[in-house]
């Protein structure tokens, strides 16, 4: 799990990226050691004609970002409470991007265990969106790291590929529109695997200011 993804490999709709990017394996280095994690579940984002994306409604300072180039690292804070991490695809110029949903931690278990003490078992370590930063202490400084660049401290890597009888695809999870698109991918029989929870109309995104 040396080699690093390719931005070219990532330059494509977020469905297509979304599936390609089961089995590749997200590490970050910070003060306190190094965590990897294999990812196995995500959610693809596209941009003017998906209205659960947060580009939705254009461009702005906050989703700057996800409108490229591709491979890099889109970070925001939700809730109030917690992080999320997307990796960012399509051309530059184009929004989209594929959320961060779970993963598996293959590297630096006693760190990510250190930062998830209430995680009753290794599978939930990073079995969700908030969790997964969590684990690899993602914050908002982490926000537009070009994740292709060997020397990121936060670096996406090859892995290996989940074949296509293991992945699984289905509607995203807690959105209010777009709520039936299958898009959605998971590795079948990953017990990192999030729970899903369908979203509701009255169900809205909320974002800090800063």
């Amino acid at each position: 799990m040396t080699e690093p993804v390719r931005r070219q490999d990532l330059a494509v709709d977020p469905v297509v990226a979304a599936r390609s990017l089961l089995g590749t394996v997200l590490t970050s280095t910070t003060p306190e050691g190094e965590v990897a994690v294999r990812l196995v579940e995500v959610e693809a984002y596209r941009g003017g004609d998906d209205p659960a994306s947060h580009c939705y409604r254009g461009r702005t300072s906050r989703n700057e970002v996800m409108w490229g180039p591709a491979g890099h690292l889109y970070v925001y804070f939700v809730y109030g409470m917690h992080f999320c991490a997307n990796v960012v695809c399509l051309t530059d110029g184009v929004p989209g991007a594929v959320l961060l949903r779970a993963g598996e931690v293959v590297a630096g278990h006693d760190l990510a265990r250190e930062r998830r003490r209430t995680a009753r078992r290794d599978a939930d370590l990073a079995r969700g969106p908030a969790r997964l930063t969590t684990v690899l202490g993602l914050e908002r400084e982490h926000n537009g790291v070009d994740l292709t660049d060997p020397e990121a401290p936060v670096r996406l890597l090859t892995g290996d590929p989940v074949p296509d009888e293991r992945v699984r695809t289905g509607p995203r999870v807690g959105v209010a529109t777009a709520m039936e698109l299958p898009w959605r991918f998971w590795t079948d029989g990953s017990p990192a695997v999030s729970t899903y929870r369908r979203g509701t109309r009255r169900h809205r995104i909320k974002l800090t200011r800063d």
